[in-house]
């Protein structure tokens, strides 16, 4: 829990975050609030009106990333933005970074907002989550959205794994953390040059936005802890994959420079119904390198 001072700190740090950023506002009548749930406090972005999306983020990201999104939903959806437990404005709890449980804060959330049945969109890490959520509520998930990511324990996990640029996988533990604290931009660079198709496309104001929340206090370690969890995400999705496919319909979207139709391989090792797109000159940043053409892919989906 944080005490009163660390709260005000947060707060003061967020407010010099905001200005120098260009992740745009949500739109107005969307609204903010923390839902404390399952063991952890969750900050949440609520607005639209309609049949409900949630939409997950990944590492490097916080739930900022989808405004252009959620600005082409909201007129017909009622979307929900959470920040990952210890991501974001979310809090940073000890413990619970295994995708199974993460599903759970969802759950949390959503029983909070009294929403019963979603769609959901997810990138990178939120892929993770949203498969764990679905395979533990298949009758509460009607679409789902998958961004170039892998799932762990299915499809061809273990060749992904292979790839040397996947060696943030295993990075973490207190050395890692002491090489990583005050540099975390320069951590970060990392992912958005070398998973770019042009790493212009991820703008200088975002990468200072972002950077900003990862050097919160605890927000390293707790992205550490995301990564340290694939094993046990793994063992949990084997079991869930025992008891059989998705059944809702799945898109699954991949960067042409990045996963491209392997997001469709995946995602076939994990659903019945599966329709795959590969977004053009796209690397892994697909809201950030070509947003026009994967928020339509989405909605398309969607509606």
């Amino acid at each position: 829990m944080r005490n009163l001072s660390a709260l005000l700190a947060l707060s003061a740090s967020l407010i010099s975050v905001s200005a120098a950023a260009a992740v745009h506002a949500f739109p107005e009548g969307f609204k903010t609030q923390t839902i404390a749930t399952n063991g952890a406090k969750i900050y949440v972005r609520v607005g639209g009106h309609g049949p409900a999306v949630v939409l997950l983020h990944g590492y490097g990201e916080t739930g900022d990333m989808w405004e252009p999104l959620a600005a082409k939903l909201a007129s017909d959806h009622t979307v929900i933005v959470p920040d990952l437990r210890g991501m974001g404005l979310s809090d940073h709890p000890a413990g619970g970074y295994d995708k199974k449980n993460e599903g759970r804060d969802v759950s949390g959330v959503l029983d909070a907002l009294q929403i019963g049945k979603v769609e959901v969109v997810a990138h990178d890490i939120g892929n993770m989550v949203a498969y764990a959520f679905a395979a533990d509520n298949p009758g509460r998930v009607t679409k789902l959205v998958l961004m170039d990511a892998p799932l762990p324990g299915i499809g061809p996990w273990d060749e992904i794994l292979k790839s040397p640029l996947l060696w943030h996988f295993r990075f973490g533990g207190p050395d890692m953390e002491r090489l990583v604290k005050g540099r975390e931009r320069i951590y970060l660079d990392r992912f958005w040059n070398e998973f770019s198709a042009d790493s212009k496309h991820f703008d200088e104001a975002s990468r200072r936005h972002y950077a900003a929340l990862y050097a919160l206090p605890g927000a390293m370690h707790s992205g550490f802890e995301q990564f340290h969890a694939f094993d046990q995400d793994a063992i949990d999705n084997k079991a869930f994959l025992a008891k059989g496919p998705l059944p809702m319909p799945v898109l699954a979207i991949g960067g042409e420079k990045s996963f491209g139709p392997t997001m469709a391989t995946v995602a076939h090792a994990a659903a019945t119904n599966v329709t795959g797109v590969v977004i053009p000159h796209s690397g892994h940043w697909l809201m950030e390198e070509q947003p026009k053409a994967t928020v339509s892919a989405i909605a398309d989906f969607l509606r």
